[in-house]
Parts: C-alpha cells; structure tokens; sequence
C-alpha cells in the first residue's frame, strides 16, 4: 500500500488552455520552481526565472548540451545547492532538504549514468530502494522478529517490479551484468521502491540498446497511465514525440518555451537555439528531426551539464 493518497491518471487536454510560453502557470502543478540560479565561477548554468509542472503527464525537459537540464535536476533533488531560488513539491518548501529526505516526500530521480551496485544481486539493490527499513536501526537489526514481516513485505514488492520490468530472470544476478539496457529498466524499477508521486528520469534512452528503447517508453508510459508524474531530459525528438504532453526547453541555463510538442517544434527560439543561428525551418518532431539536429552537430548521448554525484561508489 502506497504511504501517499491513491494516484489518478490525468487527462492530457487539461493542458489545452495553457498558454504556450515560458514559465506559464499549469492547472495542478505538483512542482513549482521561482528565481533559481546557480553559478560556477563566471559561468551561469541555471537561471530559472518560473517554471511549473503539471501533475499526472510526462513533461520532457530539452535544450542542447550544456542548457543546464541535469544541474537543475540537481538543485531540485538535493543534490547540489543553489545561489538563489526556491521550489516547492506539493506545495511544500524543499530548498533545504538532502536527497534522501525529498525521495522521502515522493520525488525521486535516476541518472543518465546508473548508479546500480554492481556486486550486490540485482534484488539487493531493489531492496536497497525501500524506505524506513527498521533493519537499518542499530538497536532493531538485532532483533529480527521485529522487522522479519517489514523485510518479506519488501522482497515482495521488489519481486513485483522485477516482474514488471521483466527483470525477474536476473533476480539473483550480480548487477555488474546487466547491459546498459537492463541497467536502466533496474533503476526505474528501484525508484518505484518509495511509491514516488513524481519521478525525474535524466535521458533514460542514452545508451540503451534500440531493442529495449521501446519496453522503456512503454514502462515510462505506464508510470503516467498509473497518475505518478514524469519529468525527463532527452536529446531523441522522436521519444520525445511519442510519449511527452508537455515540453519544457532549456538553452543557456534558462527556460526558452514551452508547449506541446508541435508548437515547440515551430517556435524560432528553439530553432535558434538548436541550430544556433535564425532559421526559417521548424523543427519538425518526426523521423527528420534527428537528421536535422545531427547536421547542427548538437545531438549527442553525452551530456555536458555540469552534474554534482554525491553517490557512493561500489566498493574495490
């Protein structure tokens, strides 16, 4: 049973009259972020005047390489800090929270680098995902009757999204073998361990093999379809294409549009942004738009945001 209040899937038209500009104000917004700035040095990297996200769709977050799209997931999941600004989830503040203590209050993340311990078995670290675990008390773990019922709860679960992922045949695998694929789908799955109500996903496609690219748009379909909220980073127009309702572009640190992805498509600043001069073409999200960004020379698997990891490494 979830800790949260029971999820309900949103109907994307509720969008329909928003308008279609930068830090537009959103019918249900479940995150809202004003004034954040962060610096390194001279350099600017995220300047968000106001940005909403609607609850219950999948917004994608865009923009070319060194927009500042994974510092932002950074300030906003406790992973770095920033110079100014605040944000709210669920109209709470969280400016001051670690990130351990806002996946506590429903939003969680994965990385465009998974972070998997991979000498632990793949339901180790499913198991690794719960939340206020009394075996990690000192006094509690030497006492496992006390926590014996928590502990078969949460291997059920985790069996569960295995299951769900079609990751169950590597349960008992070490997660060091998964492929980048599989990875991928593992840290998805371990994020549902906290029944998350918002779930960011930095470029979840990079990397991945073409053969599981689709079961990963289906399962990120699938976490709106259950009423959980989704924000992505992603380079792919075509993925964006196919499962985003919102999107939200980013270039230079700042927020430059937003809207469906048809009208982001013909907006000039976002085809100035990407080809970096004005251009009179739109950019088209279809089987073109990927040729279009490769010209421009911008449409890469890496990103150069530059990203704080606080996370610890697997052991030598």
């Amino acid at each position: 049973m979830s800790r949260f209040t029971e999820l309900k899937a949103v109907d994307p038209a509720i969008l329909d009259n928003v308008p279609q500009e930068a830090g537009s104000a959103k019918p249900d917004a479940i995150l809202t972020a004003t004034g954040i700035t962060r610096r390194f040095g001279g350099l600017v990297a995220v300047d968000v005047n106001h940005l909403e996200v609607q609850r219950g769709l999948i917004t994608a977050l865009i923009g070319p390489n060194g927009a500042g799209k994974t510092t932002f997931f950074n300030l906003i999941t406790g992973f770095d800090a920033p110079d100014e600004g605040s944000w709210t989830f669920e109209g709470k503040p969280m400016g001051a929270l670690a990130p351990h203590k806002v996946a506590r209050q429903g939003m969680v993340r994965t990385f465009q680098l998974t972070k998997a311990l991979s000498k632990i078995t793949v339901i180790e670290n499913m198991k690794l995902g719960a939340p206020s675990q009394s075996g990690e008390n000192f006094f509690k773990a030497l006492l496992h009757p006390l926590w014996r019922d928590q502990e078969k709860d949460i291997e059920e679960k985790a069996d569960a999204l295995l299951e769900r992922f079609k990751l169950n045949h590597m349960r008992e695998e070490f997660a060091g073998t998964l492929s980048g694929g599989q990875r991928k789908l593992l840290e998805m799955a371990r994020a549902l361990m906290t029944d998350p109500k918002l779930i960011m996903l930095d470029e979840p496609m990079a990397g991945v093999n073409p053969a599981l690219t689709q079961s990963l748009l289906e399962h990120v379909k699938s976490l709106r379809d259950e009423g959980r909220t989704v924000i992505f980073v992603e380079h792919d127009m075509d993925v964006v294409r196919d499962v985003s309702d919102w999107v939200v572009v980013m270039a230079e640190g700042g927020i430059i549009a937003e809207g469906p992805h048809s009208a982001i498509g013909e907006n000039k600043a976002v085809v100035d942004a990407y080809l970096g001069t004005t251009h009179d073409t739109a950019l088209v999200f279809n089987e073109e738009t990927t040729a279009k960004i490769d010209s421009a020379k911008i449409d890469s698997a890496k990103i150069a945001d530059t990203a704080v990891t606080t996370e610890i490494e697997d052991p030598q």
